[in-house]
């Protein structure tokens, strides 16, 4: 076997070796399989409650596709950085349950991005919602 780029030999992983719509089938359903192991964080649940409320209110409060696109968005990408800190949180947990100064830095920076990510969701949401009860 040859360590060429697109060798069989040169993934540890199978499932690099598929193409097409299988590799997207196959992509799918692990992309769903990440969406059911969220739900089990209670911070995701809460995420996707509020963006039931949220994303169709995006749609009353925005008056463009603009800001429909910056209300709905910016839920969405809260979600979506709390899916990744999430991801990282498990990932320094399958290292091991002691402490080290490095992973508890890295936890940090993942709740540090889902904060920063929260207070665009909220500044956007707030703006919005002055600019329809201040010029109706």
């Amino acid at each position: 076997m040859s360590d060429m780029p697109g060798s069989k030999a040169q993934y540890a992983n199978p499932q690099k070796e598929r193409r097409g719509a299988s590799r997207m089938l196959h992509a799918t359903r692990y992309s769903l399989l990440g969406l059911r192991a969220a739900w089990g964080e209670t911070a995701f649940r809460q995420e996707v409650l509020a963006a039931l409320v949220l994303v169709p209110a995006a749609f009353w409060l925005g008056r463009s596709w603009v800001e429909v696109a910056l209300l709905a968005g910016s839920v969405v990408l809260l979600m979506i950085v709390e899916l990744l800190n999430t991801g990282i949180e498990a990932a320094i947990d399958r290292i091991g349950p002691e402490w080290h100064a490095l992973s508890g830095r890295a936890k940090d920076m993942g709740s540090a991005a889902v904060l920063l990510s929260l207070l665009l969701c909220m500044g956007i949401w707030g703006a919005a919602i002055y600019q329809r009860i201040v010029h109706g």
